[in-house]
């Protein structure tokens, strides 16, 4: 295929993706990921992932989207803005991470890219692809950085200049060749600001997180009792964790999203201690209808809250 089309394709494909809402769109050429493979292999030998077995499932398909794919030439990687307008009340709240304020971004996405990848069958011909939001054996950051996206800090999220951190990562991995993004630089720098805030020490040196040591670890993957003595470092996190976020210096760049579906349950925003303490599975549900909290589940949840307001502590 000669350059112009790949251009003129690759330029069909990153217009259509903002018109979606997608807030970044970079293409990076699929094959192995060699820089990834050692680390990911020290990483799972060092038991940092704890009980989450599924990522030591599919260890070739993770680093090789050929193997997910047929014929896979290209890796389009998206960025989609979670940032809130409004954040919870901080004063007598436990806290939710902020991705989860809203629907599942499993389903908001997924939706976004089969209207993708339907665009580009109408438009350019037969392509085989397929859509992978998180759910799958992708290393998504790895690709959103091959992808020029931005670089991944030293708290192992993928960071953009302009925009910060709070943004979902999403693939569409397709037999269509493409024009091809260039890797940006890091630009951590000195600063360890990630590092000195995380209250669980997660992160045990610049760019690896113990994974098994992470407060989201214990409120959404850990299924059995939460280790004693703990609660005064989960800093009234009840699901999930911001807080290497939160302190990131690039985050003052972070916008608010303009997607409906992540809008917040105002009652979610204003919930007092005392309220959390007697949520019942009907308050859960509503609040909770189409959130990605349902992931720890009604009794998960309460686990955490009765974990941090003192009992089997």
């Amino acid at each position: 295929m000669n350059e112009t089309i790949k251009q003129q394709h690759t330029n069909w494909i990153k217009a259509e993706a903002k018109r979606l809402g997608f807030m970044s769109c970079g293409v990076s050429k699929a094959g192995f990921l060699e820089e990834e493979a050692p680390r990911l292999e020290r990483w799972l030998n060092q038991n940092m992932h704890g009980e989450m077995h599924y990522m030591a499932n599919h260890f070739d398909k993770r680093l090789d989207p050929t193997l997910l794919v047929d014929g896979a030439k290209s890796v389009i990687s998206l960025l989609l803005n979670y940032y809130p307008e409004k954040i919870q009340n901080q004063s007598d709240n436990y806290k939710i991470s902020k991705y989860a304020y809203g629907e599942d971004y499993h389903f908001v996405i997924k939706d976004k890219l089969k209207s993708l990848l339907a665009f580009i069958q109408e438009k350019i011909g037969k392509v085989n692809g397929r859509v992978f939001v998180d759910s799958a054996p992708v290393l998504d950051k790895a690709w959103a950085k091959r992808g020029g996206l931005g670089w991944v800090g030293k708290h192992s999220n993928l960071i953009a200049k302009q925009t910060g951190s709070f943004f979902f990562i999403a693939e569409l991995i397709c037999d269509l060749e493409l024009e091809y993004d260039l890797p940006v630089a890091d630009h951590c720098g000195t600063c360890t600001a990630c590092i000195d805030a995380c209250p669980t020490d997660a992160i045990e040196q610049p760019y690896v997180v113990n994974g098994s040591k992470c407060i989201s670890y214990f409120t959404i993957e850990l299924k059995d009792q939460i280790p004693a003595g703990m609660s005064e470092k989960f800093q009234d996190w009840v699901f999930g964790c911001d807080i290497c976020q939160d302190v990131c210096p690039w985050n003052r760049f972070a916008q608010p999203h303009n997607e409906s579906a992540f809008l917040p349950n105002e009652k979610l925003l204003n919930f007092s201690k005392k309220e959390w303490a007697e949520l019942t599975q009907e308050t859960f549900s509503e609040v909770f209808k189409k959130s990605a909290v349902k992931r720890a589940k009604y009794t998960g949840l309460v686990r955490n809250i009765r974990y941090l307001g003192g009992e089997n502590n």
